[in-house]
């Protein structure tokens, strides 16, 4: 939820930001004529209960000629207060159920367009040249016996899996190597919840356009989260945090559920776009000030992360036109895949601002003692689609796979070696 007074200071900056997200602008006209109209309208219940109350002591002082008349006067005060704070109320309703459908706004400099108008900030390392026809991740993935896509489909149907041998072993080592680095780094290790409340939901910005990716289970009135951000965007809901205290870093490990609605015939073969997945999401609550540069570092862990996973990838600033509904601001790392020879999303970070914490009422006290909001922010570190990129990046003629040196500590193996028969 954007800041209604920074809007009436300066309406442009939310019209610009709709511009931008190729969103009307005019939605800034409304919101500051149902706020000015609320406020008109509030203005006068203050003015006739203050009237009320005045009449009201009066009627006892009164003479019995004038008392007959403040009586009636009296009785046509409250039917007016009535009416005017329903008014008020109406209002008021009307303008926070508009204000939950405008999206954050874009943070300058962000590049406007739509899902095609990114812009590469940096391309890191060189797409590896083979001297054999290189397999995809699933072919390597069933010669391993580590991904079975034909059961997982018999069990729960199109885009469900099952990780086998060492295909559970690598995720299970991959997103333990993510949490070791966060935890290095100074975040509070996290295993929250995946069942969430509507408002929860509703607070992180998951329930708007979007609302069809999410899985609902009407008779509990839940949700499946499709990412721990859900969760611990809640987890300090309706708080005050001390100022000392930002900022709070904490990394959560979750499976997360995606409909994956209007994704029909893409990325049907193998683990790139399912409905379960395994994913190790940082979150960050900030001081507002601080949201920015926090950003860029939450930018470098996962940057540090697909390095040591000795992985070529490019950085890039997604475009404002597909930016979430909280994101001010949107870094996507994306992997090379030499099959597909394109590069695809591993890591998202977003700088939600004040955004989630408005709607969530997460404050905390600044140095004069006074609750502002803070600012919240989110990262991936590591997802079961990361397999994906090293299972095809690291594969060897025979569909053996060697495995990054930095994560063989975690996984207990130098080289993913085919099972037998199936070389």
């Amino acid at each position: 939820m954007i800041d209604l007074r920074a809007l009436r200071e300066d309406p442009e900056r939310l019209r610009a930001s709709q511009r931008a997200r190729g969103e009307d602008p005019a939605v800034a006209d409304r919101l500051l004529e149902l706020d000015a109209g609320r406020r008109s309208a509030l203005s006068r219940f203050e003015t006739l209960r203050a009237e009320q109350k005045s009449v009201g002591k009066s009627v006892s002082k009164a003479s019995p000629e004038e008392r007959e008349e403040l009586l009636v006067r009296a009785k046509a005060l409250a039917a007016e207060v009535k009416e005017a704070d329903a008014e008020a109320g109406r209002l008021a309703d009307e303008l926070n159920a508009a204000l939950a459908r405008v999206p954050n706004l874009v943070e300058e400099g962000a590049p406007e367009g739509g899902v095609d108008d990114f812009e590469v900030l940096e391309t890191v390392g060189t797409p590896r040249s083979f001297d054999f026809t290189p397999r995809d991740h699933l072919e390597l993935g069933e010669m391993l016996g580590a991904i079975d896509m034909e059961r997982g489909a018999k069990v729960s149907g199109s885009r469900f899996y099952f990780l086998t041998g060492v295909g559970a072993r690598l995720e299970l080592a991959l997103l333990n190597m993510a949490m070791n680095q966060a935890v290095q780094s100074g975040f509070t290790p996290m295993i929250p919840p995946v069942l969430v409340k509507p408002e929860t939901m509703e607070g992180t910005g998951f329930l708007g356009e979007h609302s069809d990716e999410v899985y609902h289970l009407p008779s509990d009135d839940l949700y499946l989260v499709g990412t721990s951000e859900v969760p611990l965007a809640g987890y300090h809901a309706g708080e005050i945090l001390p100022a000392d205290a930002l900022p709070h870093r904490y990394i959560g490990w979750s499976p997360c559920f995606r409909r994956e609605a209007g994704s029909y015939g893409k990325d049907t073969r193998g683990i790139i776009r399912v409905h379960q997945f395994n994913k190790v999401e940082m979150f960050v609550y900030t001081h507002p000030d601080q949201a920015h540069e926090e950003h860029k570092r939450l930018l470098a862990w996962e940057r540090e992360m697909l390095d040591k996973l000795e992985l070529p990838y490019r950085v890039v600033d997604i475009a404002a036109g597909d930016l979430g509904t909280s994101a001010a601001r949107k870094y996507d790392c994306e992997a090379w895949v030499p099959t597909q020879e394109t590069y695809r999303e591993l890591t998202s970070t977003s700088n939600c601002t004040e955004f989630q914490a408005r709607r969530l009422n997460t404050r905390f006290r600044d140095e004069d003692g006074k609750s502002r909001f803070a600012a919240t922010l989110n990262g991936t570190l590591a997802t079961t689609r990361w397999i994906v990129a090293i299972l095809e990046n690291h594969q060897r003629e025979d569909g053996s796979v060697t495995v990054p040196e930095a994560l063989r500590p975690f996984l207990g193996l130098d080289v993913l070696e085919p099972l037998s028969g199936r070389k």
